[in-house]
């Protein structure tokens, strides 16, 4: 499942009827990484770059001159060469650029130090944001510079600079329909994999092993790459929240806790589920877990058009730190609690974050102050938690060591939201029954 060339040609022309006449926005592609030695990174381009040109390529910038009689779209790539292409993989040099992928016009990468002045002279604003690649930023005030010192010769750099990123991500927070289904199979072929790791696992089954079944599960799905690090944190390694060393052995009687999903040309899932090694929840997992569930469940009741993206977090800690109490776990009266921050030892990070091209992608939370209220195709994750430490002695020693996170990805509809990832176990029922 792909986006069509097409769909990527009409963001590049809708945004360029917002900058309008007289300005400029300029782009560059993310840059291949070393890993070691002569060996890179596998590339994945830089998000915002693929959201506008559905381009793969390194050694890539995209200008956008709206009202430019030789052309709007304009990019600056790699030229073909077979001998690289042998060696390294095809390129889809100049011509590819305009005929494949829509642009109005393509030049050799070495060009743009010639080139790119000449689209920046006249042009009243600039869009584009600094701080990202020092080596293009340098770059970039050489270029503006040697227009202002061409000023009696009649060249003119443009008077203002503006953020481009916060036009593109702006775009990036309401999904399409295409993009919703692409996030819909990302979710699915991260739910399976979430299934057969239920299945699969089992006492002395190491956490290296179940990752590898998660990752295969989406390579034979067609999503070759995880959205991020798989984590497989089986007993206390579940408390540890970015735990990805995924290197011991799982134990009879522990939880495991696995956060996986998939990345789908260029859109991500992003599911945790947790569940008992042997199949099984004692008393105290059952207990915390269910908890748990009812703090998602709280969650979702609060996200829909118009409401605060900070309410669905909040139903959340409510239904915790009410839980926690009757648990004997924390001591007190509920909103005092809420208010101190008492939960924050076994509950410590916010209950969702936007998600789309990026695991955790761009978005705003507040505006003029206030939390940003939803709208309908936003994409978010929903994944509340309790984390009881190994050495929390203020807790009774039967409890320490559990760590606990269920995390769906939730679409905003028009009256309300829909769980895209509802079908992959989560009720105590329904985890022993698969595991069964």
């Amino acid at each position: 499942m792909k986006l069509e060339k097409k769909i990527f040609s009409a963001r590049r022309k809708e945004l360029m009827g917002t900058l309008g006449e007289g300005a400029i926005l300029v782009l560059p592609s993310a840059a291949e990484k070393v890993r070691n030695a002569d060996c890179e990174y596998p590339f994945r381009q830089s998000s915002d770059f693929w959201y506008l040109t559905g381009f793969g390529e390194p050694e890539a910038v995209l200008v956008l001159v709206p009202g430019r009689e030789e052309g709007e779209a304009v990019l600056f790539n790699r030229r073909r060469d077979r001998d690289r292409e042998i060696w390294n993989g095809r390129r889809a040099g100049q011509e590819g650029a305009v005929n494949t992928f829509g642009f109005d016009q393509a030049f050799p990468i070495e060009e743009l130090d010639q080139l790119l002045p000449e689209l920046l002279n006249g042009r009243e604003r600039l869009f584009y944001t600094p701080g990202q690649d020092k080596a293009f930023d340098e770059q970039m005030w050489g270029w503006l510079a040697r227009l202002r010192n061409a000023e009696r010769r009649g060249k003119t750099a443009p008077d203002s600079i503006e953020d481009r990123d916060s036009l593109i991500h702006a775009r990036r927070q309401i999904k399409s329909v295409e993009e919703i289904a692409l996030m819909r199979e990302a979710g699915t072929i991260s739910t399976r994999a979430h299934i057969r790791a239920m299945t699969e696992c089992r006492p002395r089954v190491m956490e290296y092993q179940l990752e590898a079944a998660i990752l295969h599960e989406f390579a034979m799905s067609g999503a070759r790459h995880p959205a991020y690090s798989t984590i497989v944190g089986g007993g206390e390694n579940g408390c540890i929240l970015h735990y990805t060393e995924n290197d011991c052995e799982l134990k009879d009687g522990d939880l495991v806790l696995i956060d996986a999903g998939c990345e789908l040309d260029h859109y991500a899932a992003d599911i945790t589920r947790t569940f008992p090694v042997n199949g099984h929840f004692s008393p105290e997992q059952k207990a915390l877990y269910e908890l748990v569930l009812m703090a998602q469940e709280a969650a979702f009741a609060e996200i829909a058009p118009g409401k605060p993206w900070d309410g669905f977090h909040k139903a959340a800690v409510a239904v915790l730190v009410e839980g926690l109490i009757k648990l004997g776990l924390l001591k007190g009266e509920r909103d005092q609690l809420i208010e101190d921050e008492a939960y924050s030892p076994f509950y410590m990070h916010g209950t969702g974050h936007w998600l789309g091209m990026d695991v955790h992608d761009v978005g705003i939370h507040k505006q003029q102050g206030q939390p940003v209220l939803f709208t309908p195709g936003m994409v978010l994750t929903v994944e509340p938690g309790l984390y009881i430490a190994p050495d929390n002695t203020e807790v009774e020693e039967r409890w320490r060591g559990i760590g606990i996170r269920i995390e769906d990805n939730v679409l905003v509809t028009d009256d309300g939201c829909e769980n895209l990832t509802a079908a992959a176990p989560k009720t105590v029922a329904d985890i022993e029954a698969l595991m069964a």
